[in-house]
């Protein structure tokens, strides 16, 4: 069939920008508005002619506003076909006009609930009934009717309008796929709402959660592949997804990634806390009394892999990182942190050979602390879990061995332990100074992984401390880190006894936490 001309439209939206040209332009094209309080107000203060939909109905808004659209007169209007002999008849009979415009969206549930004070009353009574309602109605019905969800689809529309009288079946269709999305994405704030107020189950039985399409990125992890961003919205904490990005090149997928595990890595610390990453795991990283002194360190841990790497500060970047990062040589992809102080941004962008092309990305402040969850996509599912975030019980610590570390020792035992579960798994690290020296990640033997973490470290082994993820399931690793003078593991393998035999017998401290923390 033919596209049916617009003729009239029902307006009812809690964001009103851009609706006053958008309805000027509906009218000036022989529209016909109906509309509802608050929007209806609007309209008329801005020019537009507009009826009252309660004169349609003939039936009055109430209960505080609860019941205003939610009539046989609306929704038949809406959902009537036009070519269907008895939905024809039926409107006839009833007095009851077409539809074919619609232009809702919704209560601000997500910014209601967003706001840290809140009540359960003030998010309820933001639950909009009768808006999801036409929205789907219309949505159903985009055969007959275009239903308008968002003020950034007022263009396309109103373009048609103006030009044909009414809208194509391919945008209609387009329309009704934004709004079914919509509704979801607003249904889904709710559920979550409800799941996260609810006991005693700590993982609901469905989890839903709404990922807003931010920006296509240039490629994947390969160029072959195609890679998108999305933000999981109303998100509270800082976050690589919702930074500001203040120079350079757009971010790529490994960019994303290694700068998402360099802001969880530093906000792990109290102390001004700076960490160099390379391909998802730390290659350098030191904690010190200034921003300049950390940054130092870091990037000296492992000063090869460092090259084209990816930072991360806790503190605000200022002139003096600024100055040292530029010096010739150094390679740095992208740094991101809390903030930049002006004059940083002026050397970081005015004086390194890679100035045009470092990614400046500005996170806002950690205060708010790391999300709860990690959510884990599957082939055919997913994984949810709590975050390995929180710091360990020392009163749980046991020294093992005939050996005690000594109060330095516990400092760097301190920042290993923090250090070894942002490096994936099995992951060795051994530290000196508050300072990385060198890491082994992700190897499938233990040993291996402490060969060359042995390796980068070099003959700064000496006096270091080394940390394990997991338990030594052997005394090989022990026996590989020559030069170490203490161990934090968490114990618990059968073999704990040879291991601690191990160490005594190296004249090793070790210390059995009691908590594995394996990345993968």
């Amino acid at each position: 069939m033919d596209s049916p001309q617009i003729k009239r439209a029902l307006i009812s939206v809690s964001d009103k920008f851009g609706l006053s040209d958008f309805a000027k332009g509906l009218a000036a094209a022989g529209v016909q508005i109906f509309s509802t309080g608050g929007t209806r107000h609007h309209l008329e203060q801005n020019g537009v002619p507009v009826i009252d939909i309660t004169e349609y109905t003939g039936f009055p808004e109430m209960m505080g506003g609860r019941l205003k659209t939610l009539h046989p007169k609306v929704h038949g209007g809406i959902l009537c076909r036009r070519d269907d002999e008895s939905d024809m008849k039926s409107a006839a009979e009833y007095g009851i006009e077409p539809f074919d415009l619609v232009v809702v969206n919704l209560y601000p549930f997500a910014a209601t609930i967003a706001r840290e004070d809140v009540t359960d009353e003030e998010a309820i009574e933001n639950i909009d009934i009768g808006g999801p309602t036409m929205v789907r109605a219309a949505a159903k019905n985009h055969q007959y009717c275009s239903i308008v969800t968002n003020s950034g689809q007022y263009p396309i529309v109103l373009e048609q309008i103006e030009s044909t009288g009414c809208t194509t079946l391919q945008l209609r269709r387009s329309l009704a796929k934004d709004a079914f999305a919509h509704t979801a994405e607003y249904d889904a704030a709710i559920a979550r709402y409800f799941a996260d107020r609810s006991e005693p189950e700590v993982f609901p039985a469905r989890y839903t959660a709404n990922y807003k399409r931010t920006s296509v990125l240039r490629y994947g992890e390969n160029p072959h592949q195609q890679a998108a961003l999305y933000a999981l919205e109303n998100a509270r904490s800082a976050s690589i997804v919702a930074s500001r990005q203040l120079n350079g090149k757009d971010l790529s997928y490994n960019n994303i990634l290694d700068l998402d595990a360099a802001l969880s890595l530093v906000r792990a610390f109290d102390d001004t806390a700076v960490c160099v990453l390379k391909h998802n795991n730390p290659c350098g990283a030191a904690i010190a009394s200034t921003v300049e002194e950390a940054v130092k360190k870091a990037m000296a841990g492992d000063p090869l892999s460092a090259f084209g790497s990816v930072l991360g500060f806790n503190r605000e970047v200022d002139a003096a990182a600024a100055e040292y990062l530029s010096t010739p040589g150094l390679f740095v992809e992208a740094i991101v942190a809390p903030t930049f102080s002006p004059e940083a941004v002026e050397i970081l962008t005015t004086k390194p050979k890679w100035k045009l092309n470092v990614r400046l990305v500005e996170c806002g402040s950690l205060d708010k602390g790391p999300s709860k969850w990690i959510f884990r996509p599957l082939e055919g599912g997913a994984l949810l879990q709590e975050a390995d975030v929180d710091r360990d019980p020392e009163d749980q610590w046991r020294v093992v061995t005939e050996k005690k570390p000594t109060d330095e020792q516990m400092a760097d035992l301190r920042f290993s332990w923090e250090i070894v579960r942002h490096v994936k798994s099995n992951a060795i690290v051994i530290c000196k100074d508050q300072m990385l020296l060198g890491s082994g990640a992700g190897q499938m033997s233990r040993v291996d992984s402490v060969e060359i973490a042995v390796k980068k470290a070099g003959d700064r082994i000496e006096n270091a401390v080394l940390a394990s993820d997991a338990f030594f399931p052997f005394p090989d690793g022990i026996e590989a880190a020559k030069g170490v003078v203490a161990v934090i593991q968490p114990g618990g393998s059968r073999n704990d006894e040879s291991v601690i035999e191990a160490c005594n017998k190296a004249g090793i401290a070790m210390i059995f936490t009691g908590r594995r923390h394996f990345k993968h």
